[in-house]
């Protein structure tokens, strides 16, 4: 539970949990000084917010007025985000690795007057766009070198954080109390941020979320997931995105947990080592890639390595699925996983800090296969659902009763149904004001009941808990008229270990096909034990050529078909291609929170998809 009751605004939030550390050693964040690193106090946090507060209501901001943030995840991200909630300002985060394009349409919809950047990249991306926001009329660079490595914003009038930051300093030294009266004339119903939806298709969108979305929603997750003040937190998913923005941020802050940065994603692994967390929230992708690396380093080992390890994890599974199924273990099954323990999985732990009292799991649907590996090693996934437009959990497996294939229970303020048509909705404080300036968009998808329509379809089940069977808007309808939901076949065919990445093709198509990335590691064995020698796979030429091989594309062919055995004929996978290049933010394939782009990817492989219908009757 928070530290603090009845909190109505993140205002209230950040004040009352900096009140109950005042004058305490307690770390609030953790952050890298000189490659070590170093605690950030709650005194130290607090002064630094108010300075920083008073010093942008000293350049003319007032209640209400939008500022633009682009940065990585940083102190100064916590400091301006928190500053602009108490100062009544609106917090406009976008990804720093948007275009200058793409910020220049979100900048102008939501009307910044203030853009907040973290280095030279970033700045010089606001100085290509500046002139083309006509509200914008402050630039102010976190990174005290920026200005230096980009002089035109000096003669825009660009600012350092540190020297608003000062400017407030001898503000609130002036005038004490002033954050505190700011914060005061909060209202739940005031807009705290404008978080701009990626969306797999179309122009984004503005999601207006309010102090009370957001409150309330920390105050229904810190119900859900045990964190409390003991905890240590590692942080490494987008702040500017709402899932790490309410779990990994607010509802940590507001349990009083110890919250460190990553370095970056690619730093994950040794971050963890350094840091030690017992809570870190993350998307499927990364835990995927941690199961991978742990079997690779098992199957370059000894043969005897070999053996205990499967055996171990043979053991671990069985435990956890008794232990689903709500059964005793018993105490030879007991015996044995404490022997397992000793020998493997204490390790596998000691490998991702060993401290985990559980990780958080969000932004896309966690394979079974993937939590099985976890939950036999004794690491706990909680994973939990929700969308931007609900600030944005709906609902969260309990910590101590997961059900594998859910997302839980909703959370105890907020409520839910499954529409005639199967589509999950919500109503409650948590659901969005609405989308800026596009009130069409808004009553598209909250009805005047006030149920904000997911897009998703589900069901609840026997024991109450969510379970998502797939997208709306992403259901096939075959040309013979079938419904075929892909995210179902998608999983599947990923637990071969021989498949990276995979999207379906099937709407308005005779039959469903599959554009694959394989995992070219595992197929590189395969190709081995048969005497093949792979070309240089660092290469696309290389990659090119490995996909063609007639050994690749059998092993594949024999994965997909044993795991759609139990797929109903019209959904299986008849015809597949095989992409040599991954689907990446960076090629745009994907959005910023790891989802398929279908539209850009179809579009991409257009020519593949159309011969993989080539000589079919199409309707």
């Amino acid at each position: 539970m928070p530290l603090v009751t009845g909190i109505t605004t993140v205002a209230d939030m950040f004040l009352g949990v900096t009140a109950h550390y005042r004058g305490s050693k307690k770390d609030a964040y953790r952050r890298k000084v000189n490659g070590k690193y170093a605690g950030v106090s709650y005194d130290e946090l607090y002064r630094d917010v108010e300075a920083f507060a008073l010093g942008l209501r000293a350049l003319g901001l007032s209640h209400g007025d939008r500022i633009g943030v682009m940065s990585e995840n940083r102190l100064e991200w916590i400091v301006a985000d928190f500053a602009c909630a108490c100062a009544g300002l609106v917090n406009v985060p976008v990804f720093p690795i948007l275009t200058p394009k793409q910020v220049e349409y979100i900048f102008n919809n939501a009307e910044v007057k203030g853009v907040i950047v973290s280095n030279a990249l970033q700045l010089n991306k606001a100085m290509k766009i500046a002139d083309a926001i006509p509200t914008l009329e402050h630039i102010i660079a976190m990174q005290p070198d920026a200005l230096d490595r980009e002089p035109r914003a000096s003669e825009r009038g660009a600012r350092l954080f540190g020297a608003i930051m000062e400017e407030g300093r001898s503000l609130a030294e002036a005038v004490p109390g002033q954050l505190e009266r700011l914060a005061a004339e909060i209202q739940p119903s005031d807009l705290l941020t404008l978080i701009y939806t990626s969306g797999t298709t179309g122009t984004p969108k503005g999601v207006m979320l309010s102090h009370g979305n957001f409150a309330s929603n920390v105050t229904g997750a810190a119900s859900a997931f045990p964190i409390d003040p003991t905890d240590v937190v590692l942080s490494y998913l987008p702040l500017c995105h709402a899932f790490e923005r309410t779990t990994g941020y607010y509802t940590c802050f507001a349990a009083g947990a110890t919250t460190a940065f990553a370095d970056s994603i690619e730093t994950v692994p040794e971050n963890l080592l350094e840091v030690r967390p017992s809570v870190m929230t993350s998307v499927p992708r990364l835990f995927e890639r941690i199961k991978n690396r742990v079997e690779k380093s098992v199957q370059a080992g000894p043969e005897k390595k070999r053996r205990i390890f499967n055996w171990a994890m043979r053991v671990g599974v069985k435990r956890f699925r008794r232990l689903q199924r709500g059964r005793m273990v018993g105490p030879v099954l007991a015996l044995e996983n404490a022997i397992a323990d000793a020998l493997v999985f204490s390790k596998v732990r000691e490998r991702v800090g060993g401290n985990v009292k559980m990780f958080v799991s969000g932004g896309a649907a966690l394979p079974n296969d993937i939590a099985e590996f976890f939950f036999a090693l004794g690491l706990r996934i909680i994973e939990g659902y929700g969308l931007t437009e609900s600030s944005p959990v709906i609902s969260a497996n309990p910590f101590e009763r997961q059900k594998l294939g859910t997302v839980g229970k909703p959370l105890g303020n907020v409520e839910v149904r499954i529409a005639a048509d199967g589509e999950i909705l919500t109503r409650g404080p948590h659901v969005m004001i609405g989308y800026y300036r596009d009130p069409v968009a808004t009553a598209e998808v909250i009805d005047p009941e006030g149920w904000l329509h997911t897009g998703d379809i589900g069901i609840i089940d026997e024991d109450g808990y969510l379970k998502i069977t797939d997208r709306k808007k992403h259901l096939f309808v075959s040309s013979g008229g079938k419904n075929i939901a892909p995210a179902p076949i998608e999983n599947a065919i990923l637990a071969s270990r021989f498949v990276d990445q995979i999207m379906l093709i099937g709407d308005r198509r005779p039959f469903v096909t599959a554009l694959i990335v394989p995992d070219f590691d595992a197929l590189a064995d395969v190709a081995g034990l048969q005497g093949i020698t792979p070309p240089d796979l660092r290469t696309p030429e290389g990659r090119h050529a490995f996909v063609e091989m007639d050994t690749v594309q059998l092993a594949i062919e024999a994965d997909i078909k044993r795991l759609q055995r139990d797929l109903s004929p019209f959904e299986r996978v008849r015809r597949f291609e095989l992409v040599p290049e991954a689907f990446t933010v960076d090629n745009g394939m994907l959005t910023p929170t790891l989802k398929v782009k279908r539209n850009v990817v179809e579009e991409q492989y257009a020519a593949l998809i159309d011969g993989m219908y080539e000589g079919v009757e199409m309707d």
